[in-house]
């Protein structure tokens, strides 16, 4: 009896041993695996990102970053932006991993088109086709080249660019006047004044206007207020 006591006293240590071993190796595992995976964070992606923000989000999440050398060109992402990234977007790494870009070089330059001559609106086509940016249209005011003409560009023909500027001519700015009231002033002295500055005058006197003397102007078009410039025709009717 004390033999067969001992021995299961024994078994018992044993399988009290191994259950503790066994839950110290499980636990182990787990907090290993658990220590792993907060190692681990999911690769951002980077594209379209200037440099210095992928720059910031990789050391924000604890990854480092290698710039490739060479810039590829790109026709829409702006230069020094990402365009490609090693690892891909998505990818989970651990932290410190390294994530290689590729930065853009910008569009393709294109020889710049000769515009000067050309209608504004003939021009800003050639632009657009010709995937050019047109970064600013100055303007001069001048009766001696056609109206809405390019007068100049930079830079000139033939050079490699990616943008463009033009120098449009708007024509000779228009000189308005603001119609006067000549309700009840002498047509004939205010139809002289305005034939002086350009204007067409008819004068009509064919209806009579009780106790009001002739030649008094009694209506006007365009009526006061209305603005005119010179060969417009204005038209009074006077008193007979």
């Amino acid at each position: 009896m004390t033999l067969t006591r001992n021995v299961l006293g024994v078994g018992k240590a044993f399988l009290v041993t191994g259950a503790m071993v066994a839950t110290y190796f499980l636990f182990a595992a787990a907090g290993l695996r658990v220590a792993l995976r907060s190692q681990e964070v999911s690769v951002p992606d980077l594209a379209g990102q200037p440099i210095a923000t992928a720059t910031a989000t990789l050391e924000d999440l604890g990854l480092l970053v290698r710039v490739d050398p060479a810039p590829r060109l790109h026709p829409s992402i702006p230069a020094g932006s990402v365009i490609l990234q090693e690892p891909p977007a998505g990818l989970t790494t651990r932290r410190q991993r390294t994530v290689r870009v590729w930065l853009s070089g910008g569009p393709r330059p294109s020889q710049i088109p000769a515009l000067v001559g050309q209608t504004e609106r003939s021009a800003q086509l050639r632009v657009q086709a010709d995937s050019l940016e047109l970064v600013s249209v100055a303007e001069i005011r001048s009766g001696r080249y056609p109206r809405s003409t390019v007068l100049a560009q930079e830079p000139p023909p033939d050079t490699r660019s990616t943008s463009v500027s033009l120098l449009v001519n708007r024509g000779e700015r228009t000189v308005t006047y603001v119609m006067p009231d000549l309700i009840g002033a002498d047509g004939t002295g205010a139809a002289d004044i305005l034939r002086e500055q350009g204007f067409r005058i008819t004068v009509v006197g064919d209806h009579p206007y009780p106790n009001v003397p002739p030649g008094i102007v009694l209506r006007q078009y365009p009526q006061a207020g209305f603005q005119i410039s010179p060969g417009e025709p204005i038209s009074l009717e006077v008193s007979r």
